[in-house]
This record gives structure tokens, sequence and C-alpha cells, in this order.
């Protein structure tokens, strides 16, 4: 399989996270709506059976990787910052995987500290008018509901309120990982396909505005596997249950996913989708042999398992991942 690297100009705040899973979600409205019902079911061949067409990473800073889901004990001691600055430290830089693991949290970046670097890195752009203290931040936006009786708003469902929107500090532009059989789908209508979710809006309140962004190819080689690599780090949510994965060797946050349906298909009666597990990005997971092609986990779905609505609904499951070098002196 082929990798693609994305950078995202962003050009509006966001209602919803940038997650791979959601990404592929709105890849395959994107592939339907350009090229027709027909063409998305042949990608979607195969897709639970081992054989996606396309995995998409989470969106990240540009040459940032998520920090492995180690516990921090089994790192060492840090003595320049207290627990809670070194909780924050989420991103780890792509040049740190020529360096052992045991490094790597030394060498982590929280969103403040790339937003520090951002900035001296482009001394002339001009500051934001509200001077941002991290990369991201959430801000809450103020909503509510007009009754056509009465003019004005109230209680119950006319009821002002609230809902957070992730903006991003001026010029933090992202970093968009895809894995894709090049057979089946080309680089360059994955980066149509794309274009076309930023020109309309990605997740939550899309119809208003948010989540918009220009797509320009990033000369980024995929990250290298380390030597004597006998790990994989994953760059997305992804579903490693049941998949002969070392327990002993693998550490990963789990959620749970509630997912909706998107586009027309929110009109079709129940858009909710059954919920499901997963591993966050950053999980390290210890297969018995490495996989082929960068990605670990399955695809979810089919056969009516996620949607009463559409029984052909799947969930990307699958994460592009990184081999990395997991010393046996850093597992319990």
């Amino acid at each position: 399989m082929d990798t693609l690297t994305l950078r995202l100009r962003l050009k509006a705040p966001f209602g919803s996270p940038l997650l791979g899973d959601m990404l592929f979600g709105q890849l395959c409205w994107a592939l339907r709506n350009r090229h027709g019902e027909m063409r998305l079911q042949e990608a979607l061949d195969g897709y639970t059976a081992g054989h996606p067409f396309a995995v998409v990473s989470d969106a990240t800073p540009v040459g940032w990787l998520p920090r492995p889901a180690l516990p921090l004990s089994l790192f060492p001691e840090i003595t320049d910052g207290d627990r809670k600055q070194i909780k924050k430290r989420q991103w780890l830089p792509v040049a740190a995987l020529a360096q052992p693991m045991r490094a790597w949290l030394a060498l982590c970046r929280s969103e403040a500290e790339l937003l520090a670097d951002h900035q001296a890195a482009d001394a002339s752009r001009s500051r934001p008018r509200e001077h941002p203290t991290a990369l991201s931040a959430l801000h809450p936006q103020p909503h509510n509901s007009i009754n056509r009786i009465t003019g004005t708003t109230g209680r119950g469902d006319f009821a002002p309120y609230t809902l957070m929107q992730r903006w991003y500090a001026e010029g933090a532009d992202l970093c968009l990982r895809v894995v894709h059989d090049a057979e089946r789908i080309s680089a360059d209508t994955l980066t149509a396909l794309f274009d076309d979710i930023g020109s309309v809006g990605f997740g939550r309140d899309a119809s208003v505005g948010l989540g918009k962004f220009a797509i320009e190819p990033l000369p980024e080689t995929w990250p290298a596997a380390q030597a004597d690599a006998n790990a994989c780090l994953t760059l997305a949510p992804c579903a490693p249950q049941g998949l002969g994965f070392d327990a002993a060797r693998s550490f990963y946050d789990v959620f749970t996913r509630f997912g909706r349906h998107g586009d027309q298909a929110v009109h079709q009666g129940n858009p909710f989708k059954a919920p499901v597990l997963l591993a966050r990005a950053g999980a390290l997971l210890t297969p018995t042999t490495l996989p082929a092609a960068p990605i670990v986990g399955q695809g979810l779905g089919g056969e009516g398992r996620l949607s009463k609505v559409i029984s052909a609904t799947v969930h990307q499951g699958y994460a592009p991942c990184v081999a990395v070098h997991l010393p046996a002196e850093m597992v319990p």
C-alpha cells in the first residue's frame, strides 16, 4: 500500500475533532457524492475482511506524532517540570524516532510549547487579537432557537445554549497521513476528495461555516521504522480487540465512539449508529509479527451491525502506524 501526506490550511474553527475514523466517514461520503454509489461500494469491497481502500490518520501538527500511551513512570524522571505540565507533553517530534523510546518523553512538547515554536519560526506574522496561549483552544459559542410564534427564545427547546468550538492559532497548519491501495484509489483522487471535504466543512456545524480547510500536498516521507522494531505506534483511533496483540506489551487509552450518520443519511430516520469501543491514537501495540503495510486494526460493521438504516455501514477500526522498538526494560 502507498502513503500520502497532506497539509491542511485551516480556514475556520472546528466543531468536531479531526480524528481519523471521523475523517474516513466523511471521505466515504465525499467519494459517493463525487463518483456515485457504485464507486463507493467498489471501494468498500473487502473492507471488513482486512482489505481497506484507505486508512486515515488524525490531523496532527506538521512534523509531530501523538505521544505513545505509555505510563509516565516508565520513562526516566524529568526534573525541569511538575507532573501536570509533563502530562501535557502530548506531541512527539518525528525526529525523535532516531532516539531510543526512553528519551521520548523529554523530547515531547505541549501545545503551548508548539505555539511558541510556531510563532518564533514566523516572527513576521501578526499575533492574533486574543493572544492564544496554545496551538489550539476551546471557546464557547452561544446558540439559540427562535420560537416563530412568539418571535423570541424561551424555555425547553427554545432555551439558549452553548457549544464548544476549537480555534487554532493563526497559520497553525495540520498534517494528515493516509495509507491507501493505489490500485483502488489514487493519491490524486484522495487529494480531490479531501479538498471537497474542506470546501464543504468537516464535522459538527459545517452547515454554518465550521470545519473548513484547504488541502496541499506535503513533501514529507512516511516516518521511518526504528531499528529492531517490534511494536506499532498508532496515528488514529483503532479497534485492536481480538487481533492477537501481546497484552503485556501493549498500552492504550480506550473510549466509546457514539457515531452518527452524516450527509444525506441524517434524513433517513435514525441517524445514530451502534457504539464501538476504540483505542485512541498513540496506542502502542505489540503484534506477533509486524504488518506488511503500515496499518493495524480491523474494519468494523457491515451487514447491519452498526446501522439499521444503512446496513452496509462500516467504521474505520484501522489506523496508520509507525513501527517502533519497545525495549524490554520499559515493560513492567
